[in-house]
């Protein structure tokens, strides 16, 4: 009998020849202007060639202060960039494989140093990680204005034949900022209920309906996270509820914000080398410092357990509050967990990130019987030093000192 993992299905008006999905994964790919490189036109080949059922970009930045500072960045902010997704949306569309773009804000997680402007935020409230300054709380212009982006992104996104936009609202990042107490603290119509603070999403929701129709829209949110006051899956089943209500055709869940170290993808081991080889906080510190800190550091960067599917449960707690699709994504790399989680009804599709960067061709795999999980070791090296360089699997060794 063929397994429900690999049968057509239509996901938001979308042919999806089976239900694994490559989730959003920053790539380092795009030039200086934030267009799409050779090189990921090239990797998105691989991955649709090797089977997946959709791809989701990397996200590509709305505007030039939401930039992030890892490497590389997307950006979706001009119509100058359009030609080339175009080029690029054309080649995957060869494979019958829908392309969707993730759209974002990077809000308080990245750094004036990167971005060349102010920091901004929902409220003034400084990030652990990337604390070199306190985020400018955002007036009501600026709102507006990063609302329009929002929308902008999104019919420059239809016009470079993208089936559809995902809105990053996940990881701490700007929209995700504005959903969690722990970082808005307004009193005003943006902050308090969640309702308020779910209002710059239905905005932008609303917007792109009056603008594009039935264009696809889809939405990655935090179940929950580690913040104090922050995210919890009470509150994102209401996020979910006003996502549907708002027009909103898909969700994806997942959980986490860059505070939260390795929560987001989680691993048994700390990769402290490439923590202390690529990111900025760290990378400079001398290599007495480096060894001294390394015990706080490894501690303060374990993975809550569990390593595997640790976002089915709050998926299926959203799924059973809502009718729109659900997509799950977390330490879901083996094909048994997979059917499992869809078979039971946990979650209508399974996204996921590392499984690709090791092995662009890993749903070919699957498909034909070659593999039952993928060759990923969680190591997070990659997650680690895309600060520094573009995506690759390290597979735990440790990075060659430039």
């Amino acid at each position: 009998m063929k397994s429900s993992v690999f049968k057509p299905s239509i996901l938001a008006g979308l042919r999806l020849n089976n239900r694994l999905i490559r989730s959003a994964t920053h790539e380092g790919m795009a030039d200086e202007h934030g267009a799409p490189t050779q090189a990921l036109e090239k990797l998105y080949l691989r991955i649709a060639k090797g089977g997946a059922g959709a791809i989701i970009t990397g996200y590509a930045g709305v505007q030039q202060d939401g930039r992030s500072s890892l490497f590389n960045m997307l950006m979706i902010d001009r119509d100058e960039l359009i030609p080339a997704y175009r080029k690029l949306t054309d080649r995957v569309h060869e494979e019958g494989v829908p392309i969707i773009l993730q759209i974002a804000h990077c809000g308080r997680q990245t750094r004036s140093a990167v971005t060349g402007l102010p920091t901004v935020g929902p409220s003034p409230v400084k990030d652990f990680i990337f604390n070199e300054e306190t985020p400018h709380e955002l007036d009501e212009q600026e709102i507006e204005t990063t609302i329009n982006n929002f929308v902008c992104a999104a019919e420059r996104a239809k016009k470079a034949g993208f089936d559809g936009v995902q809105l990053h609202m996940a990881h701490g990042y700007l929209l995700a900022q504005f959903l969690s107490n722990h970082t808005n603290r307004r009193k005003d119509k943006w902050g308090g209920s969640t309702e308020n603070k779910f209002r710059i999403v239905a905005e932008i929701m609303c917007r792109i309906r009056e603008s594009l129709g039935s264009y696809p829209i889809l939405a990655k949110i935090n179940a929950y996270d580690g913040r104090k006051n922050g995210m919890r899956i009470e509150e994102s089943v209401e996020v979910a509820r006003l996502l549907e209500s708002s027009g909103c055709d898909a969700v994806e869940v997942s959980s986490g914000t860059v505070e939260d170290g390795l929560a987001i993808m989680r691993g048994p081991n700390p990769p402290l080398e490439a923590l202390f080889s690529s990111t900025f906080r760290f990378k400079e510190m001398p290599s007495l410092m480096q060894a001294i800190s390394s015990p706080f550091i490894r501690f303060s960067m374990l993975s809550p357990k569990p390593l595997r599917g640790y976002n089915l449960k709050a998926a299926k707690t959203i799924k059973q509050a809502v009718s729109i699709p659900v997509i799950t994504v977390g330490g879901l790399h083996d094909l048994t967990d997979i059917s499992s989680a869809i078979e039971s009804g946990s979650t209508d599709y399974i996204s996921m990130s590392r499984p690709f960067i090791i092995e662009p061709d890993i749903v070919r795999k699957f498909q034909d019987g070659k593999q039952t999980a993928s060759r990923c070791i969680m190591c997070n090296y990659c997650a680690l030093m895309i600060e520094a360089d573009k995506v690759r699997c390290y597979y735990g060794k440790p990075p060659k000192k430039k």
